[in-house]
């Protein structure tokens, strides 16, 4: 297997030449603290888009996104450019990558995961039935649901489901991880029967153990932690 995907595509239109051109002007920062260009840089772009720039809304005002607006030569242009550009995507699989495709899958699934876990910025609603007891949410006020404020264990959830889905992949690449379930040595002989057939059994010297119901309730997580991936797939996004 060998793969290469490039980064997404960024636009570059007007408005981004305009903060190129004006890159001597200081940013200025909002009243909740986020940094941008003054707002004649971007009136500058939108001269450079539309020919003109457009008025501030009269309080009241409704305008739909879909107006019809002039586009300039330059914005056509840009617009060309961006029709050209490629996200690079080269996908090459080898026939011994599907001899076990589920194992194969999760040495890229694993570390994209953790990675997602430590940079994500959000996450998508989490029903309350898949996650335990402890991280149910509060019962929203009317209030918290009109404002559409997300509920008291909103991120929790979405936290606890990919630490899952990361102990399902992880397991499936950790060929020790049943070891935890035997103690002891194992012992088996063949005992020879009166029909001719043979039957095993334990030795002298057999003194192995087997946790039957610790080794259900691991592989019952692995198997929740697959399902959760499968359902919550499109929430996987940054």
């Amino acid at each position: 297997m060998k793969i290469t995907i490039g980064p997404y595509k960024s636009w570059y239109g007007p408005y981004q030449l305009a903060e190129t051109l004006c890159f001597w002007a200081k940013d200025v920062e909002d009243e909740y603290g986020m940094k941008s260009k003054p707002d004649w840089v971007h009136n500058f772009g939108e001269w450079l888009a539309h020919g003109s720039v457009e008025p501030e809304p009269e309080v009241g005002e409704i305008r739909s996104w879909n107006r019809d607006r002039h586009y300039t030569w330059l914005y056509k242009f840009f617009l060309w450019i961006e029709s050209k550009r490629k996200r690079k995507i080269k996908v090459h699989i080898d026939r011994w990558d599907t001899w076990s495709m589920d194992h194969t899958l999760a040495y890229i699934i694993l570390p994209m995961l953790k990675q997602l876990k430590a940079t994500q910025h959000g996450g998508p609603y989490v029903d309350p039935k898949d996650v335990p007891d402890h991280l149910k949410p509060k019962k929203q006020t009317k209030k918290e649901k009109a404002n559409g404020s997300t509920d008291s264990t909103h991120f929790e959830r979405w936290d606890w489901v990919l630490d899952e889905m990361i102990f399902a992949f992880s397991t499936k690449l950790d060929d020790s991880a049943d070891d935890q379930f035997h103690k002891g040595e194992m012992d088996l002989q063949w005992k020879q029967l009166e029909d001719g057939m043979s039957q095993m059994v334990k030795g002298p010297n057999d003194t192995h153990e087997f946790d039957a119901e610790g080794h259900a309730a691991f592989h019952a997580r692995i198997k929740n932690g697959f399902r959760l991936f499968g359902k919550y797939y499109e929430g996987l996004w940054d």
